[in-house]
């Protein structure tokens, strides 16, 4: 396995496969989401973009199996705004760590915790004090929730986060199972970074 940073040509090189892993594994349960390449090829454009954002890739050979990406959070600010309205730090203090995804076959391998390494990592060398995600919340009898799901909880809290009291946001994404879009709450954790 190699997992390293997707930069300049490299990136733009992958932008595809990247957009297609995440619409493979946000499929599944919990997100259910019924992605569209076009819309995901746009949307990583902003990592490539931006200079403060990381995206990380795992490869198992040539094949790329995992994503992870991160930027600062005052890059989202509209988005976000209201979630973190009553956080006492500033927006420019914390850094979000967006999206990770990697097929199955591969969890349990430790990449997990290598995406959070080398996003934490890129968070302190841009000054951060703080690393945030968010991760959807759905109910507990929901009808597409596999027998035996695991929520990735105990993963978060051994990395030393914490959900985020009251910081919730809003965002809309159509559901495999449903028409057209729907709203969907998702929750913030946060760490703070030594």
């Amino acid at each position: 396995m190699r997992i390293a940073p997707l930069t300049g040509a490299a990136l733009e090189d992958a932008l595809e496969d990247v957009a297609r892993l995440r619409i493979e594994v946000f499929r599944s349960y919990p997100y259910l989401y019924d992605g569209d390449v076009g819309y995901e090829t746009r949307y990583l454009q902003s990592y490539r973009d931006n200079p403060g954002a990381i995206l990380v890739g795992a490869w198992d050979g040539a094949q790329l199996v995992g994503v992870s990406t991160g930027t600062p959070l005052e890059e989202h600010a509209d988005d976000f705004a209201a979630a973190f309205a009553d956080i006492d730090i500033p927006l420019g203090d914390i850094f979000y760590c967006a999206e990770s995804v990697l097929l199955p076959q591969y969890r349990g391998r430790g990449i997990g915790h290598a995406f959070f390494d080398q996003r934490e990592a890129h968070a302190r060398a841009l000054g951060r004090s703080h690393c945030v995600f968010c991760g959807v919340v759905r109910a507990p009898g929901h009808p597409l929730r596999p027998e035996g799901y695991q929520p990735l909880d105990g993963f978060w809290r051994k990395r030393g986060y914490a959900p985020l009291k009251g910081a919730i946001a809003q965002f809309s994404w159509k559901d495999i199972d449903q028409p057209g879009e729907s709203d969907h709450a998702l929750q913030f954790w946060m760490r703070a970074l030594s």
